[in-house]
């Protein structure tokens, strides 16, 4: 079953470039305290991951700062150079880029997805959510295939 509203993020940790090279980020690091805006993308520099999603999110970073998001991040099955790299190329400084390198987070969340078919073995799905202090406030999952409710513009919306 996967994860719900009002449930707690469980413990995982991911890898974060830093100025000094890859370095791991425990959630407590990225959720306690805060109230932070989380999207997942299947992939970084895929079609939709960096013509829309991530494009989104780095747009509307202000205007979702101004609703209450203390911190807004992407997290994808990638590993942290790639991530990085993502970042960089996106001009992102807004948004933590978070590598979930093998797919843990994803499968705690229980919002993996097998992407063998495309030749990118297990993956995220794609989803946003809003979480508070650790407990996942509001939750948007993506069916297949498609990108609309995970938008940083839904979730303004919604806040």
């Amino acid at each position: 079953m996967s994860i719900q509203e009002g449930d707690k993020i469980p413990e995982a940790t991911f890898m974060k470039m830093g100025p000094d090279g890859p370095q791991p980020v425990n959630t407590n690091d990225v959720f306690a305290g805060k109230r932070v805006a989380l999207f997942a993308v299947p992939g970084a520099f895929t079609p939709t991951c960096s013509a829309k999603h991530l494009p989104g999110f780095v747009e509307k970073s202000a205007m979702l700062k101004a609703r209450g998001i203390d911190e807004i991040a992407c997290v994808s099955v990638n590993d942290v150079f790639v991530m990085g790299a993502w970042g960089q190329q996106a001009g992102s400084a807004d948004v933590d880029m978070l590598a979930d390198g093998n797919g843990e987070f994803a499968k705690a969340l229980g919002l993996e997805m097998d992407g063998s078919g495309f030749g990118m073995g297990q993956r995220s799905q794609r989803y946003a959510m809003v979480v508070d202090d650790g407990t996942v406030e509001r939750l948007f999952v993506e069916a297949p295939g498609e990108f609309k409710v995970s938008s940083a513009d839904h979730m303004l919306s919604e806040l």
